[in-house]
């Protein structure tokens, strides 16, 4: 039977200097992040050995790393900065990853969803 282990991780909490008007940018704000990835390769048995599949403590530091490297005006640029480099770094066959932001007045939230295949090429 073929069958496939999605990884999430909800809610991540990051702050980031974000936004297109510099005085945005200028304070970090707080962004919400939610993940869905799938390892590349995916034993039927995983023996409990944890480098058959996909350590998501260290994908949790890895966002938070990249979230604070520089600056960014879209949050659509971070979201594909983000799944590009996880999908590099973490042998992942694909990634989904929504991140929220809580800006606009009289909304709860803005967000932007990417959804990424590793590129077998």
């Amino acid at each position: 039977m073929k069958s496939e282990r999605v990884i999430g991780i909800q809610g991540l909490e990051v702050m980031a200097h974000v936004g297109v008007p510099e005085e945005e940018r200028a304070a970090p704000q707080r962004l919400l992040i939610d993940l869905r990835f799938a390892a590349s390769v995916q034993p039927e048995v995983l023996k409990d050995d944890l480098s058959l599949t996909v350590d998501y403590a260290a994908v949790h530091l890895r966002v938070s790393e990249i979230v604070s490297e520089y600056p960014r005006k879209l949050i659509e640029t971070l979201a594909d900065e983000l799944s590009e480099i996880l999908l590099q770094e973490f042998s992942l066959g694909w990634i989904e990853l929504t991140i929220r932001k809580f800006i606009l007045p009289q909304t709860e939230w803005v967000s932007v969803t990417v959804r990424k295949m590793k590129d077998e090429s």
